[in-house]
């Protein structure tokens, strides 16, 4: 089974069995002295870097924009994600935003730390007069901050 490695990966010290993959930007987020061995020591057995290809990010944007997740994930998120996509990889992650997106993407995920998270659908409200909308923001109608929250 190849995984995909989240940066989550290189701060703990679970076994990696199999092909593993990462991103540039995993390997950039990497300032830890441990962490940085702990990369060194997988690349050193066959980790791989790869950068993924720009339709599988538009897939993940598309996805995490429908799941409500867009806002959250950063770049490197996005990254591993379509990386995960891109091989038909396991990934290995304990971000739930990422999870959430993956599992609507039929990415097979695997927590380190953290139980699994579930996916849900993330639904916009607006602090003010309680409007529901599609996307965060201002409310048109009263001005107050619309949030996420769960469906």
């Amino acid at each position: 089974m190849t995984l995909v490695l989240d940066a989550s990966v290189f701060f703990s010290e679970i076994p990696i069995v199999g092909p593993a993959w990462t991103t540039p930007s995993v390997v950039e987020e990497l300032g830890d002295l441990h962490a940085r061995c702990r990369f060194e020591a997988l690349a050193a057995t066959g980790l791989r870097i790869r950068q993924p290809r720009g339709e599988n990010l538009a897939r993940v944007d598309a996805t995490a924009l429908r799941t409500g997740d867009a806002g959250v994930l950063s770049a490197t998120d996005r990254d591993i994600l379509a990386l995960a996509l891109e091989l038909s990889a396991v990934l290995v992650t304990d971000d739930f935003a990422v999870q959430n997106v993956a599992h609507h993407l039929g990415i097979t995920t695997r927590s380190i730390r953290q139980r699994p998270a579930r996916a849900i659908r993330w639904r916009y409200r607006c602090s003010g007069c309680g409007r529901y909308w599609r996307e965060p923001g201002e409310c048109p109608i009263c001005g107050a901050p619309i949030k996420r929250k769960l469906k």
